[in-house]
């Protein structure tokens, strides 16, 4: 007797049996394009390459290294904990783990569980329980292509996280190098000023005892108001890049601290101004550019399957009766499995437009990817040529200021000898003032390329 009831349960499932075999059978049946990588505009035009030691180098550098200013690392620190832009970065890589697990979820049978409980007999609906099976088998790969899809877009948003991070850390360094700037350009312009108010007084004096004209009192008064005046300019710009540095680390506007001045601070790591420009597949925008091309290549396969006909299973077991009291009664069991076949015959072209959109679609996230990969070598290729000439430039621009604080002197000993006239004065210490105010400029410029160049070329994420 059991064997015949397991003979019937055979019979009644060889179909599943059979199906289930040809989903065993090699991924051949997968419709849909290969992926092959973009070609990129390789070293030839790379004007920097040369040193083929430098991806270990910087690669291997961590941010944290990067500085030598426990107060920055402490401002970076607070903004990879607490910035609300890379909270949402999370939170969208969690969201494409979800659709991850979502798409998986459809390689699989659903299987669903019922009820009905009736307690008039003459009722249409007898009383029933069961459970049954759904199985639309992936034999074209539709369902594997959208899996890989959204695993591709998951990696891509975990790059697209590592950009965030980044762009985080960039901007919270090149905001502490403005601030540090504006503390330098105050602190000159109060010196400035000091120095103006102190010999104000002495041509004041002079002017009352009847010794100079009025025009020098009255262009040194100008000059002692133009110092004053930039002095609550400079506090103004203070207080936004400390507000924009409490926006980074994700804090309410306050008071921010401050570690080294500019002239102090350095970038610890000397990166080698020789780049291999198959460093720039480090980057995390590259990786992310590509990934999104590869998951729009896998709908391609997604759209062509869905040309073809869909192997659907079915089976279901349960008990029916129109006696409540007999429901679980041998008598009541019935169980069975079905399989069946469906597919489109003809839509006016709507599946092989279907196929076309997401073809052109893979286009753009190509054109997209080799984009992105020539903009990274034009911004190292900038910032290369940043840092050198900013080194340069901080040069001759620190001569400057030596040669007019010389000069500053002399002519105020000239002035006060009689030699010349007040006008030679303030010529020369305007000359002094601007040329101080670019030589902070310069400094945290430097340190800002040199930040860039380490952005640029991707490093951080070994």
């Amino acid at each position: 007797m059991r064997n015949q009831i397991l003979q019937a349960m055979l019979k009644k499932y060889k179909i599943i049996v059979v199906v289930f075999i040809l989903t065993l059978l090699p991924a051949g049946c997968m419709v849909g394009p290969k992926y092959t990588r973009p070609e990129e505009q390789k070293s030839d035009s790379f004007r920097n390459e040369r040193n083929l030691d430098t991806l270990a180098s910087v690669t291997n550098l961590k941010w944290f290294d990067l500085f030598n200013d426990d107060v920055l690392k402490d401002l970076i620190k607070k903004g990879l904990e607490n910035n609300y832009d890379l909270k949402i970065a999370v939170s969208r890589i969690d969201q494409l783990r979800a659709e991850l697990g979502y798409a998986k979820s459809d390689l699989f049978p659903a299987f669903q569980y019922g009820a009905t409980i009736n307690s008039n007999e003459k009722n249409f609906t007898p009383s029933n329980a069961g459970a049954s099976m759904s199985w639309e088998l992936d034999f074209w790969g539709k369902y594997r292509h959208e899996r890989n899809a959204v695993q591709n877009e998951l990696l891509a948003t975990e790059e697209g996280r590592k950009v965030v991070l980044s762009e985080i850390v960039t901007n919270i360094a090149f905001a502490y190098f403005q601030m540090r700037n504006l503390d330098d350009q105050l602190e000159i312009t109060k010196q400035t000023l000091a120095a103006r108010e102190k010999y104000y007084g002495i041509i004041n004096e002079r002017f009352t005892k009847g010794y100079i004209s009025e025009v020098d009192k009255v262009q040194i008064e100008q000059q002692v108001a133009i110092a004053e005046a930039a002095i609550p300019n400079i506090q103004r710009q203070i207080t936004f890049q400390e507000n924009v540095l409490a926006v980074l680390t994700g804090q309410l506007p306050s008071d921010i601290p401050r570690g080294k001045s500019n002239t102090e601070l350095r970038i610890v790591s000397e990166i080698p101004l020789s780049i291999p420009s198959s460093l720039l597949e480090n980057r995390p925008d590259v990786k992310a550019a590509e990934l999104r091309y590869k998951a729009s290549n896998e709908r391609i396969g997604v759209a062509q399957a869905m040309r073809f006909p869909s192997i659907n299973l079915a089976a279901i077991a349960g008990f029916a009766s129109a006696d409540l009291s007999n429901l679980f009664l041998g008598s009541s069991y019935s169980q069975n499995a079905s399989a069946g076949i469906a597919g489109p015959i003809f839509a006016f072209g709507k599946n092989k437009r279907r196929v076309e959109i997401y073809r052109e679609q893979a286009e753009q996230f190509k054109y997209n990817y080799q984009k992105t990969y020539i903009t990274a070598v034009s911004e190292v290729e900038q910032s290369i040529q940043d840092i050198r000439t900013y080194k340069e430039e901080w040069k001759a621009r620190n001569r400057q200021v030596q040669a007019a604080l010389i000069n500053h002197k002399l002519s105020y000993e000239r002035y006060d000898s009689g030699y010349v006239s007040y006008l030679e004065v303030l010529d020369v210490e305007s000359k002094l003032f601007e040329a101080q105010l670019s030589l902070a400029q310069l400094s945290e410029r430097q340190l800002s390329a040199m930040v860039q160049l380490y952005k640029a070329l991707g490093g951080g994420w070994n």
